[in-house]
């Protein structure tokens, strides 16, 4: 799948307060009114007061003003060309930039936070069963790119991450996006992260996947968590703050490459397996009424691998595989056909638990 290309710019946020902000722009509305009152003032020959004939320089500062709001009573006029000259050249261009800054002003201070308030407390009411994605690096935007090959719904995915180019790309995707650090209660909340479907942490940063992992964990004690780490050693901490499954990707890469060492189909099969473009899939379901009871090779929808039961992991040649019990998660291996059209189911037995 093809990403749309991102046009990207050097950028940092403004460190300038609201007052400051607002200030410059009353500032340089305040300069732009001074230097048509300059001009008026030293062309004042140019104008004809229809009230008294007389153009002070209080009248100088009246028709400015109504000049550039466009009142214009007609009492003060421009008669010659010079003057005429500069009203539509110079003061029209003014009355246009100060509508425009007002109007901007307006927008950014005002009706955009509301606006955009009231968009995020509807995109949140909305919120049901979605993936939450921390992180938009190379590992979050796979994960992305898989999941909705999957079959998912851009629209179900939120992506958090504190780099907007980031967030950028995901929004290209279609994605809901959300600039903040995943490791703060308040960050998880707002995306409902205890009505999520699945949360995929990959921040980077061993510690931070963790911490994000604790945070989401003390949020949601159902959520399926999905976490890389890239230290064996943080493997066990990831798991003991709450992620239901760990992937090392430099271990699996070590496993891939060993294997293609004795086997060069190996790597392939298993890339096979992994992905949405292969022939065949890996399916993860609990166990049906009808096949309590039954071994586990004998199930009718694909090739049982293994179970998990009580958290702990048989493989079909195992003497625990050979009845299948209540509760039983099974893990097979389908045609690829098979798992399009249950992609988007999600296994309801998967506890924090189950481990992986």
């Amino acid at each position: 799948m093809s990403k749309p290309r991102i046009p990207t710019t050097l950028h940092r946020r403004s460190r300038m307060p609201v007052w400051l902000s607002i200030g410059w722009r009353v500032g340089g509305v305040l300069a732009l009114l001074a230097l048509a009152v300059g001009v008026h003032y030293f062309d004042r020959e140019g104008l004809r007061d229809t009230y008294d004939g007389d153009v002070s320089f209080l009248d100088i500062i009246y028709f400015t003003a109504i000049s550039i709001t466009t009142t214009g009573y007609g009492d003060i006029a421009p008669v010659t060309e010079r003057a005429r000259m500069f009203d539509a050249l110079v003061v029209t261009p003014i009355r246009i930039f100060v509508v425009l800054l007002f109007v901007g002003t307006t927008y950014n201070f005002l009706l955009q936070r509301t606006w955009d308030k009231w968009r995020m407390a509807h995109i949140q009411r909305n919120l049901h069963d979605h993936y939450v994605v921390c992180g938009f690096g190379k590992t979050g935007s796979d994960a992305v790119d898989e999941l909705i090959a999957r079959g998912v719904s851009a629209q179900d995915i939120v992506v958090i991450d504190d780099n907007t180019d980031s967030l950028a790309k995901a929004e290209a995707c279609g994605c809901t996006i959300l600039q903040g650090d995943a490791t703060r209660d308040s960050v998880l909340e707002d995306v409902k992260i205890d009505r999520a479907r699945a949360l995929i942490v990959s921040a980077g940063r061993d510690d931070t996947s963790i911490l994000i992992t604790l945070t989401a964990r003390h949020l949601s004690k159902k959520v399926p968590i999905s976490v890389t780490v890239k230290a064996d050693d943080n493997e066990t901490p990831a798991r003991a703050a709450g992620a239901t499954t760990v992937i090392n990707p430099v271990s699996f890469a070590g496993l891939l490459l060993a294997g293609s060492c004795t086997g060069p189909h190996i790597a392939d099969y298993m890339m096979d397996l992994a992905s949405i473009t292969g022939r065949i899939a890996l399916g993860e379901r609990t166990v049906k009424p009808e096949e309590i009871g039954k071994p586990l090779s004998q199930i009718a929808t694909g090739m049982g691998m293994r179970i998990y039961r009580g958290g702990k992991p048989y493989s079909y040649w195992e003497d625990e595989a050979q009845t299948l019990q209540t509760g039983d998660v099974i893990v097979e291996i389908v045609p690829q056909g098979m798992a399009k059209a249950r992609r988007t189911a999600v296994p309801d037995a998967v506890s924090p638990e189950s481990g992986s």
